[in-house]
């Protein structure tokens, strides 16, 4: 049956598009492209398609909201996209159940890549754009520091990490080690959890 979509759009030219490049694909399907919240929300709970899509200006904090409850429909997950994002939004989807945020600009390999991942359960927050939103709001990590974190944030191993950050194994984990005593944790799952509460990892 593949990966069933919706996608919600205001921008009906916009919303073809999508669609369109979706149907290339023999492993998704569009079920449904709507152009409002309420129009959203009806077609999810009655269809519970696997993910819904929402595109919307990068502002609009009830985007957010309207994600967070597709999501919490069984079965259902949500996956927002902008052109870019104010650092408030996405720190409300940091600690909403949305379960990805993308920018518009992304390949179509990493659009892909990303519906699948939250198809099969993951969370997925472009790391440039969560960088970009965390870095100079308060935190004492360095932007690389940020980048790793939030990659261990989705369970990368030190293998992972420097593969996904084009780093050696050794940066990763001086990185590691350098974030952990600049958080004064006691170890990675410590400094994760510092970050988490006090920064929206």
């Amino acid at each position: 049956m593949g990966i069933q979509v919706m996608l919600s759009d205001d921008l009906l030219l916009s919303r073809s598009a999508l669609a369109a490049l979706i149907e290339k694909r023999e492993e998704i399907r569009v079920v449904g492209a709507v152009g409002g919240d309420t129009d959203a929300l009806e077609f999810a709970e009655i269809y519970r398609p696997d993910i819904a899509i929402i595109c919307f200006d990068g502002v609009d904090g009830s985007a957010i909201g309207l994600a967070e409850k597709i999501a919490s429909l069984p079965e259902c997950r949500s996956l927002v996209m902008a052109e870019s994002f104010t650092r408030s939004i996405v720190r409300q989807a940091f600690s909403s159940r949305v379960d990805g945020m993308l920018q518009r600009s992304v390949p179509p390999s990493r659009f892909f890549e990303a519906l699948h991942r939250v198809h099969q359960g993951e969370r997925v927050f472009d790391t440039d754009l969560t960088v970009a939103a965390l870095a100079n709001a308060g935190c004492p990590l360095t932007s690389r520091q940020l980048s790793v974190l939030e990659r261990l944030s989705h369970g990368d191993t030190i293998v992972e990490i420097a593969a996904r950050l084009h780093l050696s194994e050794g940066t990763v984990r001086n990185y590691l080690s350098s974030l952990v005593a600049r958080l004064g944790a006691r170890n990675r799952i410590d400094a994760l959890r510092i970050a988490r509460d006090a920064h929206g990892l």
